[in-house]
């Protein structure tokens, strides 16, 4: 018989009615009813061609057959339990794998990590650097971080940011443009023909803002450590953004204990 064509349900009432020896002591321990125990053990004697329990005065008794399989059915199901326990050891294991646009890994993640393996010694992790949607199972990715307007097929949470914000070194008066792909333009008429500087990233902007080459116009997520320190101002108000920071996984990856733990102290 086919490994797709298994009666798995089957065989796990015929494991439960067999140490039982009875269909009600079995249906309460599958939370099922009696007369649900008897037509899966019927269907199961139906598909095997053999018969599996008999009534007698004593009560239901194993047939020799039922008796010859269930000593290699009950080493199955070990087997599947220790398959489940090593597939779910990976969800206590301190090991988590993230990926992320370059720049927000420098001027956020990686800050952020420090901090919650200070408080977490034994955590490890692996950092990828990928602006665009990469394949959780290909990358063996536990949890990725990615601009968009939503976690798209994803389970996600957003990071909290004030939007974009125009920045400058403190005590910088230059009026020049900083562009890099995705920033909107100081100047819309002008667009970025007339930036001083073009850069790849808006991390690069930001460190040619503190450089005094110019503005630029910059997630504010990404500029909080450097305003923190001083490095750069904001120039006027922050802008909203139709986009933003998300952290994003596959329903299963987002189950996972590691995981959940991981969003909760990012997203602190």
């Amino acid at each position: 018989m086919k490994r797709t064509h298994l009666p798995l349900n089957g065989l796990r009432v015929l494991d439960a009615a067999a140490r039982h020896l009875s269909f009600t002591r079995a249906a309460d321990e599958l939370a099922v009813t009696p007369a649900a125990v008897g037509q899966q053990i019927r269907a199961l004697e139906d598909t095997l061609g053999v018969v599996l329990f008999r009534r007698t005065t004593r009560g239901l008794e194993l047939t020799p057959e039922a008796e010859a399989g269930l000593g290699p059915l009950r080493n199955g199901f070990l087997q599947f339990e220790e398959a489940v326990r090593a597939m779910q050891a990976g969800q206590t294991s301190k090991s988590l794998t993230i990926a992320a646009p370059r720049d927000l890994t420098e001027k956020w993640l990686m800050p952020r990590l420090a901090e919650i393996a200070a408080a977490d010694p034994d955590l490890r992790f692996v950092l990828i650097t990928a602006d665009e949607t990469v394949d959780f199972t290909e990358a063996n990715l536990d949890l990725a971080i990615r601009w968009g307007d939503g976690p798209g097929e994803n389970e996600g949470e957003a990071l909290e940011s004030e939007g974009l914000v125009t920045i400058a070194a403190t005590g910088s008066a230059s009026e020049a443009i900083i562009a890099w792909p995705g920033a909107p333009a100081l100047d819309p008429a002008a667009g970025d023909a007339t930036a001083l500087v073009r850069v790849g990233d808006a991390g690069l902007a930001i460190d040619a803002a503190a450089a005094g080459l110019g503005r630029a116009t910059v997630p504010e997520l990404l500029a909080r450590r450097g305003l923190d320190a001083g490095l750069v101002r904001i120039i006027g108000d922050a802008q909203p953004s139709r986009g933003g920071y998300w952290l994003v996984a596959p329903l299963p990856q987002w189950r996972q204990k590691k995981v959940r733990a991981l969003v909760d102290a990012l997203i602190a």
